[in-house]
């Protein structure tokens, strides 16, 4: 089985992950403090920017496709390579939607 390392930026945290397991299940077992919450690749909370390294994620719904290249969700994401992440990045999309609330565009404000 193979493990990699992932190095989390900015922390001094680094744990080994085999290609086998996700990177949110090894930080639950190693104590790392990782947000997460529907566990299922929908709500982004565990969301990671890649700095390095590759990860396989195809359950990652929550992600576009673009977005799959650059940010890890830990609850989906599989190592495929070392990798460096930096936690509590999100994605774009995340704050298109946060931005959008707040200025009113959500599509439950255009309704009314």
């Amino acid at each position: 089985m193979t493990e990699h390392t992932v190095e989390f930026v900015g922390t001094g945290e680094t744990i080994s992950v085999s290609e086998k397991e996700t990177i949110l299940s090894r930080c639950i077992e190693e104590g790392i403090a990782q947000e997460y919450s529907c566990r299922v690749g929908m709500c982004l909370a565990c969301s990671a920017k890649i700095e390095s390294g590759e990860v396989t994620q195809p359950a990652a719904r929550g992600l576009t496709d673009e977005e799959r290249e650059n940010y890890a969700l830990t609850c989906m994401a599989r190592p495929q390579s070392d990798l460096q992440l930096d936690r509590g990045k999100y994605p774009p999309s995340i704050d298109a939607e946060e931005y959008a609330a707040a200025d009113g565009d959500s599509p439950a404000a255009a309704d009314d």
